[in-house]
C-alpha cells in the first residue's frame, strides 16, 4: 500500500529543488494539498495623448511620434512607484485640429480605455474641449501649448475656484504683449499696429478688449487697426490688406494657423503691403511653417518658448535643450523645433506625478499627487500653486525671436528679446523687414 502522504511530500521536495523560489513554494503547497498565496501583478498604467497630428495645426505636432518614441524607450522597464515597477502604456489620439473631434477622442480614452492620466497640446482647439472632457469624468489632465487665458476664461474658469481635474503649463498674454512691444521698441515705427484675429479661441482672446492685446497696446501708445475676427481657412485677406494700406500700418501681429498666415503674407506682397515689423504667434512658431513662405519668411518674429540654448535639462532623460534637439535632429534629419520641448515635459510632468501617487487606483490620488507638482523640467520649473495667477496654471518663461536666412538650414530663429528671461541668451538684435 502507497502512503499517499508520504509521496505529495517528496513531489514538493523534489519540486522545490528542481525549481527553487516562489513558483516552486507555490506548485509544492498545491501538490501538498494546500492553498498558495496570491501575488496580484501590477497595474499597467494607461497615459492618453491627444494631439493635432494632421490638419491646419498639425506643425504642433511635429515632434511627437520623436518624444512618444523616446518615453516608450525610458518606460521600457515600467515605472517605480512605492518600491514597485508598473508597465506603462501610451495611448494616443489624433484630434484632426478640431474641436469636436478632441472632444470625441478624449471620451473614447477615458471611457473605452479607461486611461488613468490625460496628457493634451497644441492650441485651445485641442486642450480646451479636452479639459472639459477631463473635468466631466473627473480624470487628472495636464495641458500646454496654449496661452492660459484662452484656457483657462474660454472653459469658465472662474479665478477664486478654478478647476478640479485640470492643469496647465505655459506663458499668458501678458507675456507675449511684452515680448512683442520690446521687439518693436527695437526698430523705428509709427506705432500703428494691424491686426489679424481669427475667430477662434486664440484670436477672441489676444483681441478681447479687456483681457488681450487692445488695452496693453493703447496703453504703450500704440493704435491698433482691428478689421474683426475671420474664419479659418480664410482664402482672401485683400479687406484686411487694404484698411491696413490706408491707415499706414507698418506692425502686423495676430494668430493666425499656418495656412492662413501663408495665404495672408503672400497676398500682402503681392499687393504691395509691406510693413517693417510682423510678429504672429501660432503661424510662424516652426521651420516648416516659414520655409511654406519661401523666401518671404526673412525677418518674420514670433515668441519663443523653447530653443536648444534654454538653460534647462529633462528630469526624465537628464539630457539638456541643446542635447535633446540634437538626438531629434539626427534621428529625424529635420530642424528643432520648439514643440519638442513642451511635448517632452509633458511626459516629465506625468512620470512625476505617478511617482508620487500614493494610491493608483484612485483617480484623486493622482489628481492630488498632479497639483503637488514642483519639478525643473526642459522648459523650465513646472509648480502649481506657486508659479502661475490661479491655482491650475504654472508659467514658463518667453523670449521673443526673429528669422533670419542662411546658417545651416534655411531658416533660423534668433532670439532677439529676453527682458522677462535674461537666463535664456540672446543671439541677435530685432532688425526691420527689409
Amino acid at each position: 500500500m502507497v502512503d499517499a502522504r508520504n509521496t505529495k511530500c517528496k513531489i514538493a521536495r523534489r519540486l522545490f529543488l528542481q525549481k527553487g523560489g516562489a513558483a516552486a513554494i507555490g506548485a509544492a503547497a498545491l501538490s501538498a494539498g494546500f492553498a498558495a498565496p496570491a501575488f496580484a501583478a501590477p497595474k499597467t498604467i494607461k497615459i492618453g495623448y491627444v494631439t493635432p497630428r494632421t490638419g491646419p495645426l498639425a506643425a504642433f505636432a511635429e515632434a511627437d511620434k520623436f518624444v512618444i518614441g523616446q518615453m516608450k524607450t525610458f518606460l521600457k522597464g515600467g515605472l517605480s512607484i512605492s518600491g514597485r515597477k508598473h508597465p506603462v502604456e501610451i495611448l494616443v489620439k489624433d484630434s484632426q485640429s478640431k474641436p469636436n473631434r478632441a472632444a470625441e477622442v478624449a471620451s473614447q480614452l477615458i471611457l473605452k480605455d479607461e486611461i488613468d492620466l490625460m496628457l493634451v497640446a497644441s492650441t485651445p482647439e485641442t486642450t480646451n474641449p479636452v479639459g472639459d472632457q477631463c473635468e466631466l469624468n473627473e480624470v487628472p489632465c495636464i495641458s500646454t501649448m496654449a496661452p492660459w487665458q484662452p484656457w483657462f476664461f474660454t472653459r469658465g474658469g472662474k479665478p477664486d475656484t478654478g478647476f478640479e481635474w485640470t492643469y496647465h503649463f505655459f506663458w499668458g498674454l501678458e507675456d507675449i504683449i511684452g515680448v512683442f512691444t520690446d521687439m518693436w521698441s527695437s526698430i523705428k515705427t509709427n506705432k500703428v499696429v494691424g491686426a489679424i484675429w481669427p475667430n477662434d479661441g486664440d484670436g477672441n482672446a489676444w483681441g478681447h478688449p479687456k483681457l488681450g492685446f487692445p488695452p496693453a497696446l493703447k496703453k504703450l501708445g500704440y493704435k491698433i487697426i482691428d478689421p474683426g475676427r475671420y474664419q479659418n481657412l480664410t482664402d482672401d485677406f485683400t479687406a484686411q490688406i487694404i484698411q491696413f494700406k490706408k491707415a499706414g500700418v507698418e506692425i502686423v501681429t495676430g494668430v493666425p494657423i499656418p495656412p492662413d498666415f501663408t495665404t495672408f503674407w503672400t497676398q500682402a506682397k503681392q499687393q504691395g503691403f509691406r510693413p517693417k515689423a510682423a510678429s504672429i504667434g501660432k503661424a510662424i512658431l516652426y521651420p516648416v511653417a516659414v520655409e511654406a513662405l519661401g523666401n518671404a519668411g526673412h525677418g518674420l518674429s514670433s515668441e519663443v518658448w523653447w530653443t536648444p540654448k534654454h538653460p534647462f535639462k529633462s528630469s526624465l532623460s537628464g539630457q539638456s535643450a541643446a542635447e535633446l534637439a540634437a538626438v531629434f535632429e539626427k534621428s529625424t534629419g529635420r530642424q528643432w523645433t520648439q514643440t519638442i520641448g513642451f511635448a517632452h515635459a509633458l511626459f516629465e510632468v506625468a512620470a512625476d506625478t505617478l511617482r508620487r501617487t500614493k494610491d493608483l487606483g484612485k483617480s484623486a490620488s493622482v489628481r492630488d499627487a498632479l497639483k503637488a507638482t514642483n519639478l525643473n523640467t526642459v522648459v523650465g520649473s513646472v509648480k502649481w500653486g506657486g508659479k502661475g495667477p490661479f491655482k491650475n496654471v504654472s508659467k514658463t518663461p518667453l523670449v521673443g525671436g526673429q528669422w533670419r536666412r542662411g546658417g545651416k538650414y534655411k531658416y533660423d530663429l534668433v532670439v532677439v528679446t529676453n527682458k522677462a528671461a535674461p537666463n535664456i541668451p540672446l543671439q541677435g538684435k530685432m532688425e526691420a523687414i527689409s
